[in-house]
């Protein structure tokens, strides 16, 4: 598996801002890690991508960038279409949603980038993007616009595929509380409506792990539909195993923070998964009865000290159960950009052993990210691949 981290950690929302980024933090990771090529899964915001798919001289001048300084896409994340570190971002990170023509175009723009962009060793490329939309309002008549719009995605993939001899193909990546809320959803919605060479899913590890499903079934079930998993998101999500207590309702109050929604899922003792769309909501609503995981990506290397804890053992259970049962490999991209919002190191609000607080320099996050991907080739190539 071609392994990456996600650029949507940084906030930069031009081009000139990217290279800055890329000088910043992709190229200091690559240098800290000795390797002599890394993988960045750039975001790219809608005015940027929508910028590069008109200028083939500007892409042939950002893919020369990379080059230099040592570094490879395999894959875009287009999920958020702007504005991913304001103060608050909340529910406006699922618009526009998949009825929209913007989300349409945006996606296209990307596709057009990361052909230009991909390595020349590389067989294909792949996108990730938002379950169609959060859960409400949607109609019939909302269903039948994505559809017609993924249909119309389709048709620039095939003809990208044509001219440039090798497919990018879209993931679709099911979130809690949006209209595809887990895999079992995206499933049901994209088979039979979609063509799988162009259309696939995009598993999240920190999402399948809010809702409570089972990695190796899942991973089953994909397969069983004839779709592929194009790209796996490496990320992990808080776990607590007594939501009553006082001591896990205080470590739990330093991860709510006001950018990001943190959806809650509780599995009861009747098997039943029952949901709140954030973390306030979580101890007036859910009855306590069962363990809690919320949706707040955990750098990958780090373990919360108890009561919480970190779903990694998700993480590994899937990417084996791909490994084992999906011919079809999967790019693996580390994504946890909350390393913003994490409770800040010195204030008595950090809660776990290791570098998971708050970097507190540039330097700092280029350590973080680095142990992160440390981490994820430990755990999840090298291991994986001596099973």
């Amino acid at each position: 598996m071609t392994l990456s981290y996600c650029t949507n950690v940084h906030p930069a929302e031009d081009l000139a801002g990217i290279l800055a980024q890329l000088d910043d933090y992709a190229e200091p990771v690559r240098r800290r890690l000795g390797a002599d090529r890394l993988g960045v899964g750039l975001w790219l915001a809608a005015d940027v991508a929508a910028g590069l798919a008109e200028d083939a001289e500007a892409r042939a001048r950002l893919a020369a960038e990379l080059r230099a300084r040592g570094l490879e896409v395999h894959t875009l994340n287009a999920f958020p279409y702007g504005g991913f570190h304001q103060e608050v971002v909340k529910h406006a990170v699922y618009r526009p949603r998949w009825t929209e023509r913007s989300r349409l175009k945006y996606t296209m723009d990307c596709a057009t980038v990361l052909a230009d962009l991909l390595p020349d060793g590389a067989d294909h490329g792949s996108i990730s993007t938002l379950p169609l939309g959060w859960r409400q309002p949607w109609s019939i008549a909302d269903e039948m616009l994505a559809l017609g719009a993924v249909d119309e995605l389709t048709l620039g993939l095939r003809e990208l595929h044509r001219r440039i001899g090798r497919p990018i193909r879209l993931a679709v990546e099911p979130e809690p509380g949006c209209v595809l809320d887990t895999v079992a959803d995206a499933v049901d919605w994209l088979s039979g409506r979609v063509d799988p060479a162009y259309i696939g899913l995009c598993l999240d590890t920190c999402h399948l792990a809010v809702s409570f499903a089972d990695p190796t079934e899942t991973v089953a079930a994909v397969k069983a539909a004839g779709l592929d998993v194009v790209k796996v998101q490496a990320s992990a999500a808080l776990q607590v195993d007594r939501p009553q207590s006082r001591a896990t309702k205080a470590a739990l109050a330093h991860f709510d923070e006001p950018r990001y929604l943190h959806q809650v899922r509780e599995l009861g003792p009747d098997q039943q998964v029952r949901a709140v769309d954030d973390l306030p909501q979580a101890a007036s609503e859910l009855p306590g009865l069962g363990p809690w995981r919320v949706h707040f990506h955990v750098p990958l290397h780090a373990q919360p000290v108890a009561p919480l804890r970190s779903t990694t053992w998700v993480l590994r259970e899937a990417v084996t159960a791909l490994r084992h049962g999906q011919e079809f490999r999967p790019h693996l991209e580390v994504e946890t950009y909350t390393w913003s919002v994490l409770p800040r190191a010195g204030t008595g609000r950090a809660t776990t052993q290791t570098t998971e607080t708050t970097p507190r320099s540039d330097a700092e996050l280029v350590d973080g990210i680095a142990a992160e991907l440390t981490w994820a080739t430990e755990n999840l190539i090298t291991d994986v691949e001596e099973v």
